[in-house]
């Protein structure tokens, strides 16, 4: 037992390590701080009559944020060329008078409404592998699973990126970025929450948490073919006043990051549960060989949860600053600002509890877990059930 405990915690001292990025930058990654440097440059340059404050802060804060992420996860680098490049493709396609029924490219591919096709599928498919894995632990079946995570997240966020542009077609003034609606919050979801499970498989090497996470981002999927072929919110429209703002932009995706990072921390939670049932009993079943140590998930919920709420307490302050310009005060006890509140509480909870009072292990995971209820309420049970000054969520 003593050596159990002995191999866990050596394991998490390596996963600890790993992350010190500083001491192990290599020439891509010089390349990637002066390439991301010359493009704020070139922004700057060019965009610096239309600027304000608070875009310069959140340029300089995009461009900390991307230059640290992708030192510290140089799978990212890549990742975020490909959105960006094939993205420009579809604009520069867009620019030149193409249109999804004169280009190939553009109708089976790069429009928005294809790129966010072609997420769900990937991501469905991606969710079936990662079960496979986990009655297999084949390796092969494993690097499949994160290969098609990797396309589903690459094409949802080249998929937002193109609509971006698309909204300005019909007619400039609906012009806006895609995240006004159910349809393209779902999108950033899906596409948010697979590529930060990429990135804790990647960070604690435990792609059996595939089967556990994937199954819920594949429900959202269907959810999002019902918007889109029942409900038909994929069309593109213009937006209500309230939206028309700045500080939309910041809010909403923030606030969907931070859900994103909840959601994985309560699944986690549930394959602690399961895990620990299973190593329990004795048996020796699937789950008890397959899944990482108990300390391991711990250690993985505490990162996603801080993370969230980090994310999750900044787009709350933004979110009061908005409302203040939008509906003349920062606070309104609104039904969605309420729950966001307990939502709020609820993690400040969590991370109280294990900081400052030391709690671990099953009862935090059983917290984890039982949240995701408190989440998925705040995200979409106050858009069908209730009404207030967010009532322009509903579907």
């Amino acid at each position: 037992m003593a050596s159990s405990q002995a191999d866990e915690s050596l394991s998490l001292t390596k996963i600890e390590s790993e992350g010190r990025w500083v001491n192990r930058i290599s020439k891509l990654d010089l390349l990637w701080f002066a390439g991301l440097t010359v493009t704020v440059g070139v922004l700057v340059d060019v965009f610096n009559s239309q600027f304000w404050f608070w875009q310069y802060v959140v340029l300089g804060t995009w461009y900390v944020t991307l230059v640290a992420v992708g030192i510290h996860w140089r799978a990212f680098q890549a990742a975020f060329l490909t959105v960006v490049s094939a993205a420009l493709l579809g604009i520069w396609l867009y620019s030149i008078g193409q249109t999804p029924a004169n280009d190939v490219i553009l109708c089976y591919v790069l429009q928005g409404y294809a790129g966010v096709m072609w997420m769900i599928g990937f991501l469905l498919a991606a969710t079936g592998a990662y079960l496979i894995y986990l009655l297999t632990l084949s390796e092969k079946v494993g690097r499949v699973a994160t290969g098609l995570t990797w396309a589903g997240v690459l094409m949802g966020f080249i998929g937002l990126g193109v609509r971006w542009r698309e909204t300005y077609i019909g007619h400039p003034d609906w012009g806006h970025v895609p995240v006004t609606n159910l349809w393209e919050v779902l999108v950033v979801f899906c596409a948010a929450t697979a590529l930060f499970y990429l990135y804790y498989e990647s960070r604690f090497k435990s792609r059996s948490l595939g089967a556990f996470v994937m199954p819920l981002v594949a429900a959202a999927a269907g959810f999002l073919i019902w918007l889109t072929f029942v409900q038909h919110m994929d069309r593109i429209a213009p937006i209500i006043p309230a939206l028309q703002s700045f500080w939309m932009k910041l809010h909403v995706p923030m606030m969907f990051v931070a859900y994103a990072n909840f959601t994985i921390a309560s699944l986690v939670g549930l394959a602690y549960i399961l895990g620990d049932r299973s190593r329990r009993s004795g048996g020796g079943g699937i789950l008890a060989r397959a899944l990482p140590s108990g300390e391991v998930m711990d250690n993985m919920m505490s990162k996603a949860i801080a993370l969230g709420f980090l994310l999750f307490t900044i787009a709350t302050i933004l979110g009061a600053v908005w409302a203040a310009k939008a509906w003349g005060g920062f606070w309104s006890w609104d039904p969605k600002e309420t729950w966001a509140l307990i939502v709020w509480l609820n993690y400040a909870g969590y991370l109280h509890a294990r900081t400052s009072k030391g709690w671990r292990g099953k009862q935090m995971a059983w917290w984890s877990f039982m949240s995701l209820w408190v989440v998925t309420f705040c995200f979409l049970g106050v858009n069908l059930f209730l009404s207030g000054l967010h009532s322009y969520g509903k579907l």
